[in-house]
């Protein structure tokens, strides 16, 4: 995929940056594999505001997408390559030998007319599902299971994937795409290859009305506001607020660890990049 770039005719066009959409199928997604989404606006079922700065944004239809591949030994035929309104990946639709269809995440290489199955019995070639245990030491992976029949949860975003670097007993030790090293059992599905859209970190959207489309509202920072509505705000002329950073709650808000500090899957980490 290549970035287009455009003329800059106005300030917006100066530094924007969108996808060509070469690699796309100019097709309508398939109706058997589209589910109607309702907006939340980042309200729960309470009515009431739990993730600020949402609402708006274009209409979508969420595409069923088969984390788990599990119809083994069947071959299927990829038919499309399609976009995704809800993920960074683009999306392959697969026509399999029974009839059945199915949306998978496209790996970066994948082509209309690939054929693709899943199972122990299957290819190392791109696209395929295989246990990890069968996977060549060194090669890329996407889409991985941390527990076996679960479906894929690690390496599905635009341009990532993990790296099978050893194997030790009943566990591969997988290179996560935050460059810690995990233990995951042998028997648990990766597809083999790159995430596609690898491009996708260098859009610039441009414009304001670009984020809306995307259904993100406007931030308002703390010290722009009144000390009534931020613990931050007030002061004469451009303050920059007279102490750390902390939310419209008063709590610290830069610095503070992102990841639950316990997780059942800390264990399995050999080789963690930040100290837990």
């Amino acid at each position: 995929m290549a970035v287009k770039h455009y003329k800059p005719i106005t300030p917006t066009l100066r530094f924007k940056t969108g996808y060509n959409f070469n690699e796309l199928s100019k097709v309508e997604p398939e109706k058997s594999l589209l589910v109607a989404v309702r907006k939340s606006g980042g309200r729960n079922n309470q009515g009431r505001i739990t993730c600020r700065h949402r609402g708006g944004g274009h209409r979508r239809h969420y595409r069923i997408i088969d984390f788990k591949r599990d119809k083994f030994g069947i071959p299927a035929k990829v038919a499309t390559i399609e976009y995704d309104p809800n993920r960074t990946a683009r999306i392959a639709l697969l026509h399999y030998a029974d009839g059945e269809k199915r949306y998978i995440i496209a790996p970066e290489g994948l082509a209309v007319g690939s054929r693709v199955m899943s199972g122990p019995e299957a290819e190392i070639s791109i696209g395929n599902a295989i246990p990890l245990e069968k996977v060549p030491l060194g090669s890329f992976v996407h889409n991985v299971e941390l527990k076996k029949g679960k479906g894929g949860q690690i390496a599905r975003s635009a341009g990532a994937y993990g790296q099978v670097i050893a194997k030790d007993g009943d566990y591969v030790h997988v290179k996560m795409p935050s460059n810690d090293v995990h233990l995951i059992r042998r028997e648990c599905l990766a597809t083999i290859g790159q995430v596609s859209n690898g491009d996708h970190s260098l859009i610039k959207l441009g414009k304001a009305g670009r984020k809306r489309w995307l259904g993100i509202r406007p931030t308002v920072r703390g010290v722009a506001m009144n000390p009534v509505d931020h613990p931050m705000g007030g002061g004469e002329g451009k303050s920059s607020g007279g102490r750390h950073p902390v939310s419209p709650w008063g709590k610290p808000a830069k610095g503070g660890k992102t990841r639950k500090t316990r997780k059942y899957s800390d264990k399995y980490i050999v080789k963690a990049v930040k100290k837990r």
